[in-house]
């Protein structure tokens, strides 16, 4: 194969076993990598197992972007069953570490089993070894990074875990690099299971690629239309920062757990007020647009910030000074929390103290409170730190009361505020992992589709339509955002924020491999992963599946917005309802949301079909 090694490394780290498996290049043209590689490798091997027992397989899977000078192609999928949600988990980041992994030889690593103590993977090409993390154990990702540098050198990709994973945080995630993370759904708290706190890497081999030059050619053709692109230079001054400003006039920014869509005091935490505190700019490998702004928090210390953090961890707990946020956020990364997770725990905790239902714990604008807690929760110190490291799914059922609750599956809502946004709110409902964003990012859409002329009742009026291109919509960002750019493995910024073509993706992806994928092609690959991953979902859940695992929070329904034009606009169930028949009618999928046998079959995942049978009808 060209483009693929077909090799993955596992590693048992309760036998000490080190082996490579290789795999046929039917499975890599299929799956392509990334994302497609992890699923399938879940499906086969982790079937109702605990998520944090040692049965639980943590798998580092790249794809055929990654180790070459792609377009921003220096990410890293990181997947498990997930402790947080009962289902697939996983998510990327952008490390050095994806890098090297390629260039050692292997596209993915699989770890398995659980160490006796503290231990720290080293790959060096076809050298293996386990060895002792005793001395680093309970220390922050921070401290971790820069000892392993110190033994290993600089060229190498590091990931490890914080004192969150350690202790089972269940949004406890992967970091690299003093800011990256990955796995939302609790990738860390896996990782912490198999006291395994840090993998580092060294590749040194070159990765067969079957046009070098065409490669060489499309890539440097790619890099300049980015630097040429005219929303190029606002990009390097915010970054995803600029979402502050966007969602907050759109009334999108999540405000006292998601109480109202407006902050009063956003423009103390947005994109203009990072401009004058950032003193860096952090990238992945290979982009040359980093979105990584780097500003001095209120302790003094090095913070890298973007828009989700901020939102959930600051105008999410009422928080309206940047450098508080950027303490809160720092701590997050050091810790090896999910901050969106974090932020949204917190905050159910601060309207739960609201409401009467906790006796004690932060009110909205505590940033002291909020950053007790959060440090409380990294080491489940106390019953309210050990309370809030549950994730508010679990959280809300102690409690007894879901009302406020925001997430879908168990994993919380990312930075959109959707009362008037149903396609957003239905890209969180049929997310492949949970309500996050990254899969079908449809409220930039759904904003834009709506009349910016007229009056407010006619816009209100506009905005919540429940159209079927909305389902449409969703399926087709989730093919190329959730698909194509998690199979390859590749950031999706360059196309996002500053309009990359679309159409260099597989030309680079042909050069790389030799082979010719159409956009069909493409598309069927991303809608066999997706199918997969909730076949894997039905399956863990034992058959016990129904529609409603697809609804967004119950608060979108039943409570309205707060203030502005929109007050007391909020979703409608029955009409949420018929678009989610549209997008399963679409899928191919039944009306509760299990793929139905003949789209089974057309994507070639018939060997799905027994095992679902083992515990559901299927139609």
């Amino acid at each position: 194969m060209k483009g693929w090694w077909g090799r993955i490394l596992r590693i048992d780290l309760t036998t000490g076993k080190v082996r490579v498996q290789e795999y046929s290049p039917n499975i890599a043209q299929q799956f392509i990598g990334g994302r497609g590689l992890a699923i399938k490798i879940l499906w086969d091997e982790v079937k109702g197992v605990d998520p944090l027992s040692p049965e639980n397989k943590l798998i580092f899977a790249a794809g055929p972007f990654n180790g070459l000078p792609t377009p921003s192609g220096g990410k890293m999928v990181v997947a498990a069953k997930s402790p947080l949600t009962g289902g697939y988990g996983d998510g990327n980041l952008g490390t050095m570490a994806t890098v090297h992994l390629r260039k050692a030889g292997y596209d993915a690593l699989v770890v398995e089993g659980k160490a006796k103590k503290p231990v720290y993977i080293y790959i060096e090409d076809d050298n293996v070894s386990i060895l002792s993390a005793e001395g680093l154990w309970g220390r922050g990702t921070f401290e971790t990074e820069r000892k392993l540098r110190e033994i290993h050198g600089k060229n190498v990709g590091i990931l490890s875990i914080g004192p969150a994973g350690e202790n089972l945080v269940r949004y406890a995630v992967v970091m690299s690099q003093e800011g990256r993370a990955a796995g939302r759904p609790g990738m860390g708290a896996v990782m912490g299971s198999k006291n395994l706190k840090a993998v580092v890497i060294r590749g040194t081999k070159d990765i067969p690629v079957a046009d070098k030059e065409e490669l060489k050619r499309l890539s440097q053709e790619a890099y300049q239309a980015i630097l040429n692109s005219p929303g190029y230079p606002f990009w390097k001054r915010q970054g995803t920062m600029a979402a502050v400003e966007w969602t907050n006039e759109n009334y999108a920014l999540p405000t006292r757990n998601f109480q109202d869509g407006q902050f009063e005091f956003a423009r103390s935490i947005d994109g203009y007020t990072l401009e004058g505190m950032k003193v860096k700019q952090r990238g992945c490998p290979y982009c040359n647009m980093p979105c990584g702004n780097v500003v001095l928090d209120v302790e003094g210390l090095e913070s890298e910030l973007d828009y989700e953090n901020v939102a959930l961890l600051g105008s999410n707990l009422g928080i309206g000074k940047l450098n508080e946020v950027a303490a809160l956020n720092r701590i997050a990364d050091d810790m090896g929390m999910d901050t969106i997770s974090l932020g949204v725990s917190i905050g159910f905790v601060m309207e739960a103290v609201e409401r009467g239902l906790l006796k004690e714990g932060p009110t909205f604008g505590d940033f002291k409170g909020a950053k007790q807690l959060a440090l409380d929760i990294a080491y489940r110190r106390g019953e309210l730190g050990n309370f809030a490291a549950e994730g508010v799914m679990r959280m809300a059922q102690k409690l007894g009361d879901d009302s406020f609750a925001m997430h879908v599956k168990g994993l919380e809502v990312s930075g959109y505020n959707s009362y008037i946004y149903p396609a957003m709110a239905l890209a969180y409902g049929t997310s492949s992992i949970g309500a996050h964003h990254k899969e079908a990012w449809v409220i930039a859409w759904e904003i834009g589709t709506a009349p910016i002329e007229g009056e407010q009742a006619k816009k209100v009026e506009y905005k919540i339509t429940y159209s079927p291109e909305k389902p449409a919509k969703v399926i087709e960002l989730q093919r190329l955002r959730g698909g194509l750019f998690e199979m390859l493995t590749a950031c999706r910024l360059p196309w996002v924020e500053v309009g990359l073509s679309l159409d260099y993706y597989p030309r680079l992806l042909e050069a790389i491999t030799g082979v010719k994928y159409t956009w069909d092609d493409l598309y069927k690959a991303a809608d066999r992963v997706y199918a997969l991953i909730r076949a894997y979902w039905v399956r863990e859940f034992n058959g016990k599946w129904d529609r409603t695992m697809d609804y967004p929070p119950k608060r979108w329904f039943i409570d309205g917005l707060k203030s502005g034009p929109y007050k007391g606009q909020h979703l409608d169930r029955e009409k949420y309802d018929a678009l989610l028949s549209e997008y399963y009618r679409l899928r191919g999928w039944d009306e509760r949301g299990i793929p139905k046998k003949e789209t089974l079959k057309e994507l070639g995942l018939e060997f799905v079909i027994p095992e679902l049978e083992k515990v559901t009808e299927l139609h």
